[in-house]
């Protein structure tokens, strides 16, 4: 164990809260309304700004890796398990784009018609972890 309270095993790291010790990442994929192709290089250089500052008031929630391409993004993030999932992601979801409306008014005119949207509602959300063999050592 470090200094920071995380336990390392196989390439893994392992997190220590007050009441557990857990392993909880999230492959979470967002979808652009109507599959708008929005997220050109400089929104997504905003978005990496930005989603990182919003989960600074969420404790121990860490985003590790972001992909994007034109119509959807990709996060690989590490979520305790005292956060509802659904109601996290609806968070971020709704702030980010807030955000990206008031940064980018095109959004708001061209795109999505004055609607209050940029993601669609759903969302991909599938959970990461040791594969069997790793687990059978």
């Amino acid at each position: 164990m470090n200094e920071s309270g995380r336990l390392y095993a196989a390439d893994m790291e392992i997190r220590i809260s007050s009441h557990g010790i857990y392993l909880l990442q999230y492959h979470i994929v967002w979808v652009t309304k109507y599959r708008r192709r929005i997220l050109k290089p400089f929104v997504v250089e905003y978005l990496r700004k930005v989603l990182p500052n919003q989960i600074r008031s969420m404790p121990s929630v860490t985003i590790e890796q972001m992909g994007f391409d034109d119509d959807h993004m990709h996060m690989l993030m590490i979520i305790p398990p005292r956060y509802l999932l659904s109601e996290l992601i609806c968070q971020l979801k709704a702030q980010s784009a807030s955000h990206m409306r008031k940064a980018f008014k095109w959004l708001s005119i061209k795109v999505y018609w004055k609607e209050n949207v940029i993601w669609w509602p759903s969302n991909f959300l599938s959970s990461v972890g040791l594969d069997e063999v790793m687990i059978l050592r």
